[in-house]
């Protein structure tokens, strides 16, 4: 994300001037950033200090570690912009940057970035989402989103991993129960399952985004059909038990989404409730 964060601002008339890396990035930032110098960890403090802009494009878990590193080698001052690209941590995580003086943002696209030419190709028209302190830093992230194709809004800190979490189930669960769909169909016998239930997928992700998700919830679990979750639980148990407890919890979410959308009478979302006690 933050090598395809430096090519878009480089698109839009910005010059990055270093990029921090390891020998086995040195070709892959070459490639990408060919005006900017390749700077190994060591002599990364010395690279940002001019810089009016730093970006952390580091993992989530040592965002905190990257910025006292480089506090550390005074890299920060004021005057100049610090910021990370996580989801889910906080400002905090840049209180380093910050006691040296520096102002502190986050920007964290809503979208997914499986390799750098994607994150390229998918930031441009991506809603983005600003985290700062001042509204003067505000304008600041919207202005940088902007700039990288993206659509800027406003998201306070303490709520970045309840946001996160939020876009995980959105994406990286939707993924991963799909994932579980094709390795049951794989284990009932269909073959190449993929094609099959990709019209059967896109019909609900469709109706999900364009109708909200109680209007579009189907299934046993929104209609109050308890026996036939009784039928997959027992196919579960004997075929793939570690997918029981997904089941589980995942049917009872989809009770209450019916319930919502009064999809379920009482009654039936009471038997519903009474199957599933048995599993858990």
């Amino acid at each position: 994300m933050g090598t395809a964060f430096g090519v878009l601002l480089e698109r839009a008339g910005h010059r990055v001037i270093a990029a921090v890396g390891t020998e086995r990035s040195r070709d892959r930032i070459k490639r990408y950033l060919p005006f900017a110098d390749f700077v190994l960890p060591a002599a990364a403090p010395a690279a940002a200090r001019p810089a009016a802009l730093v970006i952390l494009g580091v993992p989530d878990d040592v965002i905190r570690n990257a910025a006292s590193a480089l506090a550390e080698g005074n890299a920060f001052h004021r005057g100049q912009a610090v910021l990370h690209l996580s989801g889910s941590v906080g400002l905090e995580a840049l209180d380093a940057a910050e006691l040296l003086g520096a102002d502190v943002l986050s920007l964290h696209p809503l979208q997914t970035f499986p390799d750098i030419d994607e994150g390229i190709a998918r930031l441009p028209g991506s809603h983005v989402a600003v985290t700062a302190r001042s509204a003067e830093m505000i304008e600041v992230g919207e202005e940088l989103a902007r700039e990288v194709g993206g659509i800027p809004f406003p998201l306070e800190d303490e709520v970045k991993p309840l946001y996160h979490a939020a876009a995980v189930f959105c994406s990286n669960y939707l993924v991963t129960v799909e994932g579980v769909a094709e390795y049951l169909f794989r284990a009932a016998g269909v073959p190449e399952p993929l094609p099959l239930f990709a019209p059967l997928a896109r019909a609900a992700l469709e109706a999900t985004l364009s109708r909200g998700a109680a209007e579009a919830i189907t299934g046993p679990a929104a209609r109050g059909d308890a026996g036939t979750i009784l039928r997959n639980l027992n196919a579960l148990v004997r075929y793939a038990p570690d997918v029981v407890p997904a089941y589980v919890e995942l049917a009872r979410l989809a009770s209450k989404l019916g319930a919502s959308s009064g999809t379920i009478p009482e009654e039936a979302r009471r038997r519903v409730d009474e199957v599933l006690e048995r599993w858990s």
